[in-house]
């Protein structure tokens, strides 16, 4: 039997109680000695116990089989995904960017259309981050996953996904995100219509993503726990020969199944995907003078054990008014001590005036230069400094305390620009001693 729904739950880790069949979710307790409908009883756990309560996530889920009903791992062979720490190549302090990653032209479904494109960190020590791209052109069906090495962010590019999940669905489309927590298994689909999806995958190791503390913006600005949103429980009770994915320990492994996975009938507990459209994304920006921070455009962190120097910060840069007075508008020529790893979904980024194209990326190290273009300056420094509405235009940064490792596949691919240093090439000097 299979429900479907399109209903979600709001909040942003909220204790969730959501039931597919009625009385499917024991009341007082979390496992009774028998469950209705015979279902199992099993607690799914993303912190210690020990965690403090705030901090402490987890779920009951009360399935048709327990997710032990399976066979031994075996080792599934994956060249094109990497985790950290890396043993080459070295880091690199040059500039990098790449087109937008070609699609398939063979059958290719999510977990064989991944790329790790850089990591950071050490995932061992539950620290840092790894980048993917993914393209894909055929839908999960026999297959699901899991990935024990961290939490998913996934950022659509090209094409709405269907998200399948132990806790139900999420469709989540271009200009949206979604968040699979560490060990949750779920299939990805293609949407009715969609041929092929692309996009990008944050795999955070680190402390679970969060709302950014809001200090003296106060109550209502940036992201609202309103608008998060997760799946309400959805089962299918299917027999058949599938298989589990797992990522563990930076390898991939599988085990076979005789039944679909995703059997939940009920669950309950704050520890589940959710998704977040980035349109209700309340952004706040300067109405005197200067360009900000981007930390003030942070959607969600990942703390480190540094206050203050995020494990990873999700930072877009959506459509906004720009009325900074006497101010060169787009971001200044910078050198951070945090990496940033770009992306963008859709529109222009107004820092670049052409060769960062929707689907593609930039990666910008610790402390090596990086800011507009030697076009966007010259335009930018002569402008009618007018009221603007920058409306086209949909850009992200994971912007980590760690020094990204590009892998060698993303080093060599064709869709890598490596010519990129050369847009800063025509800046020329301005300086006159008798003229300030």
């Amino acid at each position: 039997m299979t429900i479907e729904t399109l209903e979600y739950q709001s909040g942003f880790r909220n204790h969730f109680a959501t039931e597919a069949l009625p009385g499917a979710l024991p009341e007082g307790q979390n496992s009774p000695q028998k469950c209705a409908y015979g279902l199992y009883a099993e607690q799914l756990t993303g912190s210690a116990f020990t965690a403090p309560r705030h901090q402490n996530l987890r779920s009951w889920l009360y399935r048709i089989r327990p997710s032990v009903v399976q066979s031994a791992y075996q080792p599934l062979e994956n060249r094109q995904v990497h985790t950290s720490p890396l043993d080459k190549p070295a880091a690199d302090p040059n500039q990098m960017r790449w087109d937008p990653a070609p699609l398939p032209d063979a059958p290719t479904d999510f977990i064989d259309g991944l790329l790790t494109i850089a990591v950071n960190g050490d995932a061992g020590a539950q620290s840092g981050v790894g980048v993917h791209v993914y393209t894909f052109n055929q839908d999960m069906t026999e297959r699901f996953f899991y990935d024990a090495d961290g939490e998913l962010l996934i950022v659509p590019q090209l094409g709405t996904l269907l998200l399948r999940t132990e806790f139900g669905e999420l469709d989540v489309a271009g200009g949206e995100i979604a968040v699979i927590p560490r060990g949750v298994k779920f299939q990805v689909r293609r949407a009715s219509g969609v041929d092929a999806a692309r996009g990008y995958i944050c795999e955070n190791y680190g402390q679970p993503l969060e709302l950014p503390g809001l200090g003296p913006i106060g109550a209502n600005g940036l992201a609202n726990p309103r608008d998060f949103q997760s799946p309400v429980a959805a089962y299918e009770d299917l027999e058949g020969e599938f298989s589990l994915v797992a990522k563990f320990s930076g390898r991939f492994w599988t085990t076979r199944l005789d039944h679909s996975p995703l059997d939940v009938v009920a669950w309950h507990g704050n520890y589940a995907p959710y998704k977040y459209d980035l349109a209700r994304f309340n952004t706040i920006n300067t109405v005197s003078f200067d360009h900000p921070d981007p930390s003030i455009f942070t959607v969600l962190t990942s703390a480190s054990d540094t206050p203050g120097m995020a494990n990873l910060d999700f930072v877009i840069f959506p459509p906004r008014w720009m009325v900074a007075e006497n101010t060169f508008r787009p971001p200044w020529f910078h050198r951070n001590l945090m990496s940033e790893f770009m992306g963008l979904i859709h529109g222009e980024y107004d820092a670049k005036a052409e060769g960062f194209l929707p689907g593609g990326a930039s990666l910008h190290n610790c402390m090596s230069p990086h800011g507009p273009d030697a076009e966007t300056f010259e335009k930018a420094s002569n402008a009618n400094l007018e009221p603007q509405y920058l409306g086209d235009t949909l850009a992200f940064m994971f912007e980590s305390r760690y020094v990204y490792h590009p892998t060698e596949a993303a080093l060599a691919t064709e869709f890598r620009q490596r010519d990129y240093v050369d847009v800063w090439s025509t800046l020329r000097s301005h300086f006159d001693p008798n003229q300030a």
